[in-house]
């Protein structure tokens, strides 16, 4: 039990190693000008500790990598699926299981069934793929953050909320017919991964009951919510955060989950619901696209992998490690003067790079700006979003020391901050703007 002790260490020994990526400084600038300034275009192993993202990145426990090894690739009815499915079920308490390759092959299923000219979707906030599949179909998709969400220094504990007036406002204004769904994200990701409260998730569900209007929870990092529900909402301090978690599905119709966060895999997903005839439907549109239902575009030694891993990421102490090595990270990077998001999400520090940039105006995008300059001062990656830089952290791969040295690494760009300039893009970009950007120094 961690929780006993004011030293902070990982509540697992480290049985395999990687060697990191120590180029030099001219590397880096090399491989940042080849990659146009884009930093999800320099090659991996000029990193030195990527925080690109949190998603696939996670350290796999030796149960998972044994649970490789049971994997049986049936192409129909594999073993694997049934140990999948029943791992799903347990978890949601939904009897409909549909795996894919991938949190967002999971929404292109549902929407591609729900979407369409004159649809509406409402939610605390899209993640940009979620949107994106939604927009696709010709659907509008409608973000209702709490007002609280909008001031980077608000403590306010649950920023993740949904504004349940707007959204009351919202559905009168569309009608409730021509709603599908609505939409939990379970940390709110595009809100900072700010954490949703039960409170404000029970009255979203009961207004949404009230008119008939199902709601799912994108669910990609549900087990850190529920144990920022533990630590921060009054009720829930005794309670295991699996107990928390099937509450949180209690309250909806279905969710679909990237497995590549709390699923501790580095690859998959799946769609879960309640509703047999929606599930009839999302499975003969997946074939398309997906696979067969009893594999979705995985293999069956990644089913299994994710079964085990959904078990894995509800340990109360795996968890309890996690929030406090995210809150340890927070306070080095105030201690450098670098401005962040209060207070800190379940999977990442968002630094406030117009805050900490000041002289580069919105326009010249600062936190693309930042990024570069992390990148080339330190070999820290980051990814911009907005005006805020996402520094998302692997589970179980880095310790407080590599988070130490990217807080010496940003209190060494705080120093020089002036020199660092903004950027403008170059041409057109392709599809998702900060994917495909290329960019130039102003």
């Amino acid at each position: 039990m961690i929780r006993r002790w004011k030293t902070l260490f990982e509540p697992y020994r480290i049985k395999a190693v990687e060697p990191l990526g120590f180029a030099s400084t001219a590397e880096r600038e090399r491989a940042l000008h080849a990659a146009a300034y884009n930093v999800f275009h320099v090659p991996a192993e000029t990193v030195l500790i990527d925080l690109l993202t949190d998603s696939g990145t996670s350290a796999m426990s030796g149960e998972q990598w044994a649970a490789l090894m049971r994997g049986d690739e049936a192409y129909a009815g594999s073993r694997s699926f049934e140990t999948f499915q029943k791992a799903v079920r347990e978890l949601t308490g939904y009897r409909e299981v549909i795996p894919a390759h991938q949190g967002r092959a999971a929404e292109h299923i549902l929407f591609s069934v729900l979407g369409g000219p004159g649809k509406v979707f409402l939610a605390n906030a899209h993640f940009e793929t979620t949107r994106g599949n939604i927009e696709a179909t010709g659907a509008k998709a409608i973000d209702l953050p709490a007002p609280e969400a909008a001031d980077p220094a608000n403590p306010s504990p649950f920023k993740g909320d949904i504004d349940t007036r707007a959204l009351e406002r919202a559905i009168g204004e569309h009608g409730a017919a021509n709603i599908p769904l609505a939409i939990m994200t379970v940390t709110n990701n595009t809100a900072a991964g700010q954490p949703v409260s039960m409170r404000n998730l029970r009255e979203a569900s009961e207004i949404c009951a009230k008119h008939k209007i199902p709601l799912f929870l994108d669910a990609a990092r549900f087990a850190e919510n529920a144990y920022l529900v533990k630590k921060r909402e009054t009720g829930y301090a005794a309670r295991a955060a699996a107990e928390t978690a099937r509450e949180m599905f209690s309250l909806a119709q279905g969710c679909w989950m990237s497995a590549k966060k709390d699923g501790l895999a580095h690859i998959g997903g799946f769609l879960a619901l309640k509703d047999k005839a929606l599930a009839d439907r999302a499975r003969e549109a997946m074939v398309l696209f997906e696979g067969f239902p009893t594999y979705g575009g995985l293999a069956g030694r990644d089913l299994e992998a994710i079964a085990r891993g959904l078990s894995e990421v509800l340990d109360d102490d795996y968890l309890e490690h996690r929030l406090r090595l995210i809150e340890f990270f927070s306070e080095r990077m105030r201690a450098a003067k670098v401005p962040i998001v209060e207070p800190p999400g379940g999977h990442a520090v968002f630094v406030d790079a117009k805050a900490f940039l000041p002289h580069i105006p919105p326009e010249q995008l600062p936190a693309s700006a930042l990024a570069g300059a992390a990148y080339r001062t330190g070999g820290v990656r980051g990814a911009a979003m907005g005006n805020f830089l996402r520094l998302a952290v692997p589970r179980r791969a880095y310790t407080q020391s590599h988070l130490e040295y990217v807080a010496e690494v940003f209190s060494e760009i705080a120093a020089q901050k002036d020199l660092v300039r903004g950027l403008k893009r170059v041409g057109e970009a392709k599809g998702m703007g900060v994917l495909f950007a290329r960019l130039e120094p102003v």
